[in-house]
């Protein structure tokens, strides 16, 4: 080890490698937290006691969450390859990470946002049914406003989550900052990379854990 492996990083490396890390956040979290909500959703509310119970619904739909995050992502990610590879055509880079980045995060943001709606007080329910309104209208109108705060911490745990996958994903060649701490910090025995990127994936998560925190407070206080 010299002098030069705190050369080997160039500003211009590390602002793609960021922005291939944002790019994957941000696409993966969008079409991530879409599936999520609609699972969290439809395991709330067909749940026993739920709005509309469904128990053959509930039981295949919980199942194939619980599989799925029973899956280490590391090992979702190459068994899902065929899977990427038809839908965006490689297994390597940023969008084929996205894809198995998509999957890994939707069951987890599912759960979290079915235990959030789970967590609203049955009175409501009733109360709402008391004044005649539908399984939409409660849902619409009762559950979500109750359940709001939980929903953004839920959305912002996940975040976090999906941070760290974001950098395992780039040690099979998705880029990013995962790629930038393995090809610089570890191979080429880069210090400064690797102060580099643990500085910046903790400000990532640091950042998103205090924003989230702070809009929950905002709600629940309202």
């Amino acid at each position: 080890m010299n002098g030069d492996q705190f050369t080997l990083i160039t500003p211009e490396i590390y602002l793609k490698a960021l922005g291939e890390t944002l790019q994957m956040l941000g696409i993966a979290l969008l079409l991530g937290s879409v599936l999520g909500i609609l699972i969290g959703t439809v395991l709330a509310v067909t749940s026993p006691g739920g709005v509309l119970p469904n128990r053959p619904v509930n039981l295949i739909l919980g199942a194939i969450v619980n599989i799925l995050r029973s899956l280490p992502f590391i090992v979702l990610l190459v068994a899902i390859l065929p899977f990427t590879r038809l839908l965006v055509g490689t297994s390597i880079g940023v969008w084929a990470a996205i894809v198995p980045l998509t999957v890994m995060i939707a069951p987890y943001i599912g759960r979290l946002v079915e235990n959030s709606l789970l967590e609203v007080p049955q009175g409501v329910i009733e109360a709402a049914r008391s004044m005649g309104a539908t399984p939409l209208q409660i849902f619409r109108r009762f559950l979500l406003p109750e359940a709001r705060s939980s929903l953004i911490l839920a959305v912002t745990i996940a975040t976090v989550g999906l941070i760290d996958a974001t950098a395992m994903a780039g040690t099979v060649g998705a880029g990013g900052i995962g790629d930038l701490a393995l090809s610089y910090g570890y191979q080429r025995y880069d210090g400064f990379a690797m102060v580099v990127t643990c500085v910046t994936l903790i400000l990532l998560v640091q950042g998103i854990q205090t924003f989230g925190s702070a809009v929950a407070r905002r709600y629940r206080r309202r």
